[in-house]
């Protein structure tokens, strides 16, 4: 099964393409990976290099894939960190000829906005281009609990909080909904929640908080997610599954004393 992944890709380090395309591929995904930037490493260090690619390269690249025939043979559509909101108008160009086209392609947006400890941190007009171009246009959405109420205009802290949250989203054309990294007012102390929201109705899978916070993790359980999707396991399986992926590279992380994520054993 191939899968299109649209993020970001760095030299060094785990985030966007450079987190999702090894999983997807270890889950035995065949990943075209379209880069929205090209940087030496994430903005948590220093100094960074490179750039936010030019929107004429990512429509290019589109174009390239396009030309290849690969959205009629892919299983689905990652979306991530567009860098900005000119690329992320290109991708929905993309999508929307895609999608008509072929309606079994299944569009996975993690809409990368922000996070509690930084707040927003992507570029101008971006909250605005995944809030209405984007994620109505996806079959399912993985935002933070942040990113959520970005989204919604108010951040949701309780279970019925999420369902009507995705609910407003719902209406706005968006599918199925996978909230990460929620503390919510019932959340069990030292816990953190995955809340899967299908057909009006939460799926919670609770683990216990790891005290680290490497860069990257919102886009490794997309990867999960739709690994475990593709392979045909259901919303809540799924991402419960991609709920322990990500715990289980968190933990190898700790024990490493790594900064940026250990992604396998050695």
């Amino acid at each position: 099964m191939r899968v299109i992944s649209i993020q970001s890709q760095v030299v060094y380090g785990h985030v966007g393409n450079s987190a999702a395309v090894q999983p997807m591929q270890a889950m035995g995904l065949e990943v075209a990976a379209v880069p929205t930037t090209l940087l030496s490493n994430h903005p948590h260090y220093p100094t960074m290099r490179g750039r936010i690619l030019e929107t004429a390269l990512v429509a290019d690249l589109l174009l390239g894939v396009e030309e290849r025939d690969l959205p009629m043979t892919a299983g689905a559509v990652v979306t991530g960190y567009m860098g900005s909101a000119a690329n992320a108008a290109a991708t929905a160009g993309f999508l929307r000829r895609w999608k008509a086209r072929n309606p079994a392609l299944l569009h996975i947006c993690d809409p990368v906005i922000g996070d509690d400890d930084l707040g927003v941190f992507v570029a101008d007009g971006l909250i605005e281009q995944f809030r209405d171009e984007l994620t109505p246009m996806a079959d399912i959405i993985t935002p933070n609990q942040f990113e959520m109420g970005r989204l919604v205009g108010e951040r949701p802290d309780t279970v019925e909080g999420v369902i009507e949250a995705a609910r407003i989203l719902n209406a706005r054309g968006t599918g199925r909904t996978v909230v990460t990294g929620c503390v919510l007012t019932d959340t069990a102390a030292g816990e953190v929640e995955t809340v899967a929201i299908e057909g009006g109705v939460a799926h919670r899978t609770s683990i216990p908080r790891i005290p680290i916070r490497p860069s990257g993790t919102g886009d490794l359980f997309t990867a999960y997610l739709t690994g475990w999707l593709m392979r045909g396991e259901g919303l809540a399986e799924a991402a419960a599954r991609a709920t322990a992926g990500v715990q289980t590279v968190l933990l190898r992380t700790q024990a490493a004393g790594a900064f940026e994520m250990r992604l396998t054993e050695s």
